[in-house]
């Protein structure tokens, strides 16, 4: 089965090519499509410059948000399994084998890469403990039993996750999706992933507020039809 690795990137010229670069060494049959939210700091300049066959560059023109640019990406991907990919160097593409196999070997339609199944190190104490919030918070109103909500692998087979008419625009993707895979009660498979978080000098964009709209987020699709 072929896997759709899609990258919404902005602002990652430190980490964009590393990050392709060890995307591209797992071997595994895939293609590529990075979306470049509309950089301002060189990002653009470096992806215009590729030229590898199995890597397509979307540009927006400019920036509508990361659930935008994963949006873009899943109307481009042609494989059978999609996952997310950030550009940066917290998540390890060395995982995808592991990640992938539950819904290769038709035990799964979701699989999500948890990061409190393995040890870890915590960037931050209140991103930690605002996860673990989030988490509690999608299986309560839901009924699920995942241990990492806001996990970047979210892995899914690629008909599953196009026919879900997401609306997101920014960091809302992670609750939208769950809370929309949950409420077709299908399964979501964990599997142990690393994580070598990066510290906000390093460019973590992420913050409280984006927090607080994720669990509005799953509030508003629990009692949505």
């Amino acid at each position: 089965m072929k896997l759709s690795v899609i990258i919404p990137c902005y602002n990652e010229k430190a980490t964009i090519l590393e990050i392709l670069r060890k995307v591209q060494e797992v071997s595994i049959d895939k293609e590529i499509i990075i979306v470049d939210d509309g950089s301002t700091d060189g990002t653009r300049e470096l992806l215009s410059g590729l030229s590898d066959d199995n890597v397509k560059v979307i540009l927006h023109e400019k920036n509508k948000g990361k659930g935008a640019a994963i949006r873009t990406g899943i109307g481009h991907a042609s494989g059978d399994i999609i996952i997310i990919q950030d550009a940066d160097l917290e998540y390890d593409p060395n995982d995808y084998p592991a990640l992938v196999k539950p819904i290769e070997n038709g035990d799964a339609l979701v699989v999500y890469g948890s990061r409190l199944l393995r040890q870890n190190n915590i960037s931050y104490l209140r991103y930690f403990l605002g996860g673990k919030l989030i988490t509690l918070i999608t299986n309560l109103l839901y009924g699920t039993k995942i241990t990492d909500e806001p996990t970047c692998y979210k892995v899914f087979r690629a008909d599953l996750l196009k026919s879900l008419d997401l609306k997101c625009t920014r960091f809302e993707f992670c609750p939208e999706v769950t809370a929309k895979i949950a409420k077709k009660h299908i399964k979501i498979h964990e599997v142990p992933i690393s994580y070598y978080p990066r510290s906000l000098e390093e460019g973590k964009k992420i913050g409280w507020k984006d927090g607080i709209e994720a669990i509005l987020t799953l509030l508003k699709y629990r009692f949505r039809n």
